[in-house]
């Protein structure tokens, strides 16, 4: 067994050290942490765990996530191959995460110095300029969530500073249409990844698995292969045992995504539990979604399912802007058919999000049943 040690991660400092006496198995395993650690947190884990991510999960049910040392730094290895060299990484992203912590993970490993964006009072443009100043390597890289990437877009005075990076990783949640034209109508070489804590972060860039990462569909479900894989969750054998499985002798993590190959290219389409029943016919919730964030003012906009007393269950906008409903209606409509335009939109002051940043499903649903 072995210690695990509680970090404070809004010291990206004091996680940069801890980290690295972690993945050289010099030091005790991690668990950042925000404020007071967790009550319940074990003093001891598995010899083969370095860290530990806690999630919240869209359940609202909190996820313990073991990763090794070995399927972290191979993670990183992978990501570097894809890049073309190791090179000089940029901490945007709270050390909580595990993109953060890849960001850490694949800076250690190119023996590079830590460069890190000031996040107490927020992410900002010019907190992003200031940190990037400070990078020196002739490869320069940074992994940021949609949102980031859209405020940095909206000031002009960042711009110049994006386009001096060799590759801008973006994941965490999908990225709407819209952004990812606009980054690439403006110079900016930017990737979309896929993963989760499960598979030490992102190991499919722009729909193609990286490294010995194996994608593939079972009955709907993505499923994920490879060395970067968790060892599963903590102190949760029931939870590991359903997410992880054998099959043809791999190691598969279930995600909670469905997808589909489009010309080789894996496509998420939604999630495996958000499809509804309207007027006798299966609608799926991520794919109205998408097609509302295609809409002006609609990209951050969440789709839920709500009871209908005509059509049984109803996909619901919920948003904070309003737009026509129309015009909402008639967009998906063409493409999906009648029962899945939605039969309303609810107009918020705020989304609710988790910890993650990730809009609170459970939460929007609660304000579009009211």
């Amino acid at each position: 067994m072995r210690q695990l040690l509680a970090v404070d991660a809004s010291d990206p400092e004091v996680v940069w050290h801890a980290l690295r006496a972690a993945l050289n198995a010099d030091g005790p395993a991690i668990i950042p942490v925000l404020g007071t650690p967790p009550a319940d947190l074990p003093a001891e884990v598995s010899q083969r765990t370095a860290v530990v991510i806690e999630t919240s999960g869209s359940t609202g049910r909190p996820k313990r996530v073991e990763l090794s040392a070995a399927a972290l730094l191979l993670s990183a290895t992978a990501a570097h191959s894809e890049l073309g060299g190791p090179g000089d990484w940029l901490l945007a992203l709270p050390t909580t995460y595990i993109a953060g912590i890849n960001v850490l993970v694949r800076a250690i490993a190119s023996d590079t110095n830590l460069h890190s964006v000031d996040l107490s009072e927020g992410f900002t443009a010019e907190g992003f300029i200031n940190a990037a100043r400070h990078l020196q390597h002739a490869r320069r890289y940074a992994s940021l969530v949609p949102a980031q990437l859209a405020k940095l877009i909206e000031a002009d005075e960042a711009l110049e500073t994006l386009r001096r990076f060799d590759r801008i990783l973006v994941g965490g949640q999908a990225v709407p249409l819209a952004l990812a034209a606009r980054a690439l109508e403006l110079g900016l070489n930017v990737t979309r990844t896929y993963g989760s804590s499960e598979t030490s972060g992102g190991c499919v860039w722009d729909g193609v698995p990286i490294g010995d990462t194996a994608v593939e569909i079972v009955d709907g479900r993505v499923e994920l292969s490879g060395s970067v894989l968790a060892e599963g969750y903590l102190d949760d054998a029931p939870r590991t045992s359903t997410a992880f499985i054998e099959r043809d002798g791999r190691r598969w993590y279930r995600t909670d995504d469905s997808g589909d190959f489009i010309d080789g290219v894996l496509k998420v389409t939604g999630r495996v539990d958000d499809v509804i029943v309207s007027g006798g016919i299966k609608v799926s919730l991520g794919a109205v979604e998408a097609i509302v964030r295609e809409l002006p003012g609609l990209t951050e906009a969440v789709v839920v399912g709500v009871s209908h007393p005509v059509w049984g269950e109803s996909p619901v906008v919920v948003a904070t802007a309003d737009s026509a409903l129309d015009e909402i209606r008639d967009a998906v409509a063409q493409r999906l058919g009648n029962p899945a335009a939605p039969s309303a939109i609810v107009v918020v002051d705020v989304l609710p999000r988790l910890a993650s940043g990730k809009p609170d499903r459970l939460g929007i649903a609660t304000l579009a049943n009211r």
